[in-house]
């Protein structure tokens, strides 16, 4: 039997390579690229009192001149660096450790990081007030032992930051646990048995190794972030509030659905920053 000729076999591979991606991909312009496209069209052509649509930045101007957006925009762009310095704080010795420790406590210290992945957002922020609100058990504790009440971080900034931080410690993990598998074993017993101290031999040989899957950290946990909404909707304060709740009370509330979509243009200038930082940061690694 003779083998067909290698043209006519490639053309066909490349049709059905074409029609397996051909779905994901339409459904990815229709639900997303267009959307996109549609909203950002609708914000740059405000709607006149003739009915006609001119290009115009007056949504653009209009929220960049007024100080309730900024502060909005300002409170926003605190909470995400705050919990994301948090994050790097925390599951940066926590990847570590599971990375080079063996043993059932590994195992245990994994299962509890791991927790929160299971827990929905809601379930969470309603969590949160029980233990940490005002008369919640923190101060039914202090209040048994004859200590004075702590001041609750619920309806205040902080009240979203503790709450995005425990809700994406799992996936931090796992990105940093990941990307620690680069870091060879024989690497760091070779760092140390010519004396490295702890800290350069985490500068030097673990942290260059790892630094791709902190950017890709970097960059999900900020997209995350911005995306949030429970957690904000339901801990933080009324005034000033996150990009989230702030876009559906405008579109539900004030009934401004141009206004929201200029909100949320001004939100993904931000995303498709730290999507550029992330695609950068993988391709580096590959040119490497």
């Amino acid at each position: 039997m003779t083998a067909r000729p290698v043209s006519w076999v490639q053309p066909s591979r490349r049709l059905t390579g074409l029609l397996l991606v051909a779905v994901p991909v339409l459904l990815f312009a229709w639900m997303t690229i267009w959307p996109i496209l549609s909203g950002l069209t609708t914000a740059l052509t405000p709607q006149q009192a003739d009915g006609s649509r001119p290009l115009s930045f007056d949504n653009f101007v209009t929220f960049f001149s007024d100080p309730y957006s900024l502060a909005n925009l300002g409170i926003t762009l605190w909470t995400c660096l705050i919990t994301l310095g948090l994050l790097l704080v925390i599951c940066i010795p926590l990847a570590l450790y599971l990375r080079f420790a063996q043993g059932r406590l590994a195992t245990y210290v994994q299962t509890m990081a791991m927790f929160p992945m299971f827990v929905p957002s809601i379930i969470l922020a309603f969590a949160f007030i029980r233990v940490l609100g005002p008369n919640g058990m923190a101060d039914l504790l202090l209040n048994a032992v004859g200590l004075p009440k702590i001041r609750s971080p619920y309806l205040t900034p902080w009240g979203p930051v503790i709450g995005l931080v425990w809700d994406n410690i799992p996936l931090t993990v796992l990105i940093l646990v990941s990307g620690l598998g680069a870091v060879s074993n024989q690497a760091v017993e070779a760092a140390r048995d010519v004396g490295a101290k702890p800290l350069a031999l985490f500068w030097h040989i673990i942290l260059p190794r790892m630094w791709t899957s902190v950017a890709v950290v970097v960059s999900f946990t900020m997209l995350g972030l911005f995306a949030s909404f429970t957690l904000p909707y339901v801990l933080g304060p009324a005034s000033p509030e996150m990009m989230g709740p702030f876009m559906q009370r405008t579109f539900r509330d004030l009934r401004n659905p141009e206004m929201a979509l200029t909100q949320a243009t001004i939100t993904m200038v931000f995303c498709i920053a730290f999507g550029l930082f992330y695609v950068r940061a993988v391709a580096r690694n590959r040119g490497n």
